[in-house]
């Protein structure tokens, strides 16, 4: 869902735009009817990633780093 309000109506109720931005809403801010920025909630960053997430779930075989067969053609 998405609202549009003015640049005055933006700069006098920021503070409730911000709570409202913050709970998932889109504002969109507009100059003469015109859309010119868009105030939005921020998506949480991941954590970092953790080495061996998929420790026990890829197998490489034995001989995967062996040279390959010639290919007669």
């Amino acid at each position: 869902m998405s609202t549009t309000v003015n640049i005055h109506e933006a700069k006098t109720h920021l503070s409730r735009l911000l709570v409202r931005a913050a709970a998932g809403e889109e504002i969109i801010i507009a100059k003469a009817g015109r859309p010119i920025a868009v105030l939005s909630p921020i998506q949480p960053v991941p954590g970092p990633r953790v080495p061996g997430g998929d420790a026990g779930t890829v197998i490489i075989s034995a001989d995967f780093d062996d040279p390959l067969d010639e290919f007669e053609q």
